[in-house]
C-alpha cells in the first residue's frame, strides 16, 4: 500500500474503490455543527453515506452489494472523519453491520435486503442485552438495547440476546426492522455526539428464526464467500473502529499546523509537538495499511489474527497520544468546547474508550498466539 506524506501527515494513496467520498465529505463538514448539537446525524448526511457507498460495502454480490475491501473502508472511513468523525463512525458502522447480516441465513439475508443492498443498519450486538424467548420457531425479543450508532436514520437494527443452547448458553443476533423498535433518547456524550447512539427498545417484537443467528457463526468462514465474508471477526473489528482514529488525527494536526503558521511566534516545544504528532499518525497509518492488506490478502492463522488486533489497537492509541499532545500544547484558545483541536480531542478519546480498542485484550491475544497458552483473564 502506497503512503504519501501531506502537509505534515501521512494519507494513503487513492486505490480504485466503489466508496466515493468527496460529496460525503462535503456535507459532512457542513452539518458537522449541527450533528453536535442536535447529537445525531442530519438527514442529509445520512443519506448521502448510502450514496457514498457504505452500507453497501461488504453486501453480499447476490444481492447487489460491493462485497469490498477492508483497506477501501479503512481509506474512505478515514477521509470522511477528517471532516466529521461522527460521520465517519456512523459510516464505518453501517458498513460493518452489513457485514454481520451477511451471517443470516439466507432466507433472512433476501428479506432484509430485499428492497436493496444500501440499507442502512445499527446494531448494539456486544454485550447481549434484553431478552429473547424461544416461541413456535420464532423469537420474541423484550427489553432495552445500548448504544445503537445512526439508530436515527437506520432501516434495520441488530441486536443480541443470551439464548439457550446444546451446549449452554449462546450470543445470538437478531435483524429487525427499526420501524418495530423504539428509540430512547439517551445519547449525552462528551465524544462523538453526532453519532446518536441511543438506546433502543423492543416490546413482545417476534423475530423469525431466518433473522436470527449466533455469534459463533462469525468465527467460522462462509464455503464459497466472498474474502470479506470470510476473515473471522477479531482479525477485522478493531481495524473498523480505529479507522475514524486516523481521519480526525490528521484533522487535528493539520489544523494545529495551521494555527502555528499564523502565530507570530514559535513557542519553544512546537517542534517537538509537531514532530511527534506526525509520527505517530504515520506510524498509525502504516500499521492500519498492513492490518487491512492482511485482512483482505494474507493468510488467516491464530498469529495473524492476533497481530491485526494489535496492530489496529496500537495504531488507535498512537493517534489518541497525537491528538492528545496537539490539544493540550494548543493552550488557552482550545479550551473553547467549539474549538476543532477540543473537538478532536472529545472524539478521539470516546472512540479509543470502544472495547474494541482495549489494549489490555488485545495484548493476551497476542502473547497467547505466540506464546501458545493462555495468559489470564478475559479476552
Amino acid at each position: 500500500m502506497l503512503i504519501t506524506e501531506r502537509t505534515g501527515t501521512m494519507t494513503v494513496a487513492p486505490t480504485p474503490s466503489h466508496l466515493e467520498t468527496a460529496a460525503l465529505t462535503v456535507l459532512a463538514r457542513r452539518d458537522a455543527p449541527r450533528a453536535e448539537e442536535r447529537r445525531r446525524l442530519t438527514s442529509d448526511v445520512a443519506a448521502a453515506v448510502s450514496t457514498a457507498g457504505f452500507p453497501r460495502h461488504f453486501v453480499p454480490r447476490r444481492l447487489g452489494g460491493a462485497a469490498g475491501e477492508f483497506a477501501e473502508l479503512v481509506a474512505a472511513t478515514a477521509a470522511v472523519a477528517e471532516a466529521c468523525a461522527a460521520t465517519a463512525w456512523c459510516a464505518a458502522l453501517y458498513a460493518a453491520h452489513g457485514r454481520l447480516a451477511a451471517y443470516l441465513p439466507r432466507e433472512g439475508q433476501d428479506e432484509l435486503w430485499g428492497g436493496g443492498p444500501d440499507a442502512r443498519i445499527a446494531a448494539a450486538v456486544v454485550p447481549p442485552q434484553g431478552t429473547a424467548t424461544a416461541r413456535a420457531g420464532d423469537w420474541v425479543l423484550e427489553g432495552a438495547w445500548r448504544p445503537a450508532s445512526g439508530v436515527d436514520h437506520a432501516d434495520w437494527v441488530l441486536l443480541a440476546s443470551w439464548t439457550p443452547g446444546e451446549t449452554g448458553r449462546q450470543h445470538r443476533i437478531f435483524a429487525v426492522p427499526r420501524a418495530e423498535l423504539s428509540v430512547v433518547d439517551t445519547w449525552h456524550s462528551s465524544g462523538l455526539r453526532g453519532t446518536g447512539s441511543n438506546t433502543v427498545t423492543a416490546d413482545a417484537v417476534r423475530v423469525p428464526g431466518r433473522r436470527s443467528f449466533t455469534l459463533d457463526a462469525l468465527l467460522r468462514p462462509q464455503p464459497g464467500a466472498a474474502r470479506c465474508h470470510t476473515v473471522p471477526y477479531p482479525m477485522v473489528a478493531a481495524l473498523i473502529f480505529a479507522a475514524p482514529l486516523l481521519g480526525l488525527a490528521r484533522r487535528a494536526l493539520r489544523e494545529w499546523t495551521d494555527e502555528r503558521r499564523a502565530a507570530a511566534s514559535v513557542h519553544p516545544a512546537t517542534p517537538t509537538v509537531l514532530t511527534e504528532a506526525s509520527a505517530r499518525i504515520r506510524s498509525a497509518a502504516l500499521l492500519l495499511g498492513d492490518a487491512a492488506e492482511r485482512a483482505d490478502h494474507g493468510e488467516i492463522t491464530p498469529l495473524t489474527v492476533a497481530e491485526n488486533r494489535r496492530d489496529a489497537v496500537t495504531a488507535a492509541a498512537l493517534c489518541r497520544e497525537a491528538v492528545d499532545a496537539l490539544f493540550r500544547s494548543a493552550g488557552l484558545r482550545a479550551q473553547s468546547p467549539d474549538h476543532v483541536l477540543q473537538q478532536a480531542w472529545r472524539d478521539a478519546t470516546a472512540v479509543a474508550g470502544h472495547g474494541a480498542l482495549d489494549p489490555d485484550a488485545a495484548a493476551r491475544a497476542y502473547a497467547e498466539a505466540v506464546l501458545g497458552r493462555g495468559t489470564g483473564g478475559p479476552s
